[in-house]
């Protein structure tokens, strides 16, 4: 459903991604791993529209998306939860999780699916309390749940797991197996935590200096390799 294809992305005169190529694909867990500073957010820009490419293709269900704004591509089923989650701290978790129907098309219901508060079942006793009041790891699951309510066929998420304590990462592990599992949705998912990453993983790709440098299925996967790439 995804393809990156020989994509370059450039901060000024500064070379962020260079010649970069990664397939998505629905029922599958693409993982993007490497050190900080690599290139994996700017990837992850790249796909979501928020920051241009300056050659290659971002080709999304058959077309080539990157001269659409963020706001067509989240209409066409691309969520993003960034890295640092960015809920709105003032407005309730009803109110956060709404604002998801932003991205849903003219006919389609203006509900949150029971299955947000399946997977996230803390939210829903907690739909009165303001997002900013939420710890991290509540937070996390409210920034997925948002995105989920757009009702994506790609879900692209930033390190879910930085700074969450270990019982909301297995939560969060079990719902991405559960999204996969169900194989209508592709997830693109950037990771430092490599356990987390290598358990969820069915595709792999290491970066380092803006390309990828080690690619492949789990099966391919040598895992001294990869941690290798990780270590600083």
């Amino acid at each position: 459903m995804l393809n990156v294809e020989h994509v370059d992305l450039h901060y000024g005169a500064a070379q962020a991604l260079r010649d970069v190529s990664l397939p998505a694909e629905p029922g599958r867990v693409t993982c993007l791993l490497g050190r900080n500073g690599v290139g994996k957010t700017s990837l992850l820009k790249a796909i979501v529209g928020q920051h241009p490419v300056s050659a290659g293709a971002i080709v999304w269900e058959g077309g080539d998306v990157k001269a659409l704004r963020p706001y067509d591509r989240a209409k066409r089923g691309i969520a993003y939860v960034p890295q640092g989650r960015e809920i709105f701290p003032l407005l309730t978790v009803r109110e956060n999780l709404e604002t998801g129907f932003a991205a849903l098309g003219r006919g389609v219901k203006r509900a949150v699916p029971d299955e947000v508060f399946e997977l996230f079942p803390v939210l829903k006793s907690m739909q009165r309390r303001r997002g900013g009041d939420l710890s991290g790891g509540q937070q996390q699951q409210l920034a997925i749940a948002r995105a989920l309510v757009t009702r994506p066929r790609l879900l692209v998420l930033d390190e879910p797991t930085e700074g969450i304590q270990p019982s909301i990462i297995k939560d969060i592990g079990r719902a991405i197996a559960y999204l996969r599992d169900k194989g209508d949705m592709a997830i693109l998912l950037v990771e430092q935590y490599f356990d987390f990453a290598r358990d969820l993983a069915d595709r792999f790709a290491v970066m380092d200096r803006g390309e990828i440098v080690l690619a492949g299925t789990r099966e391919e996967m040598v895992e001294d390799d990869v941690r290798r790439r990780l270590t600083v």
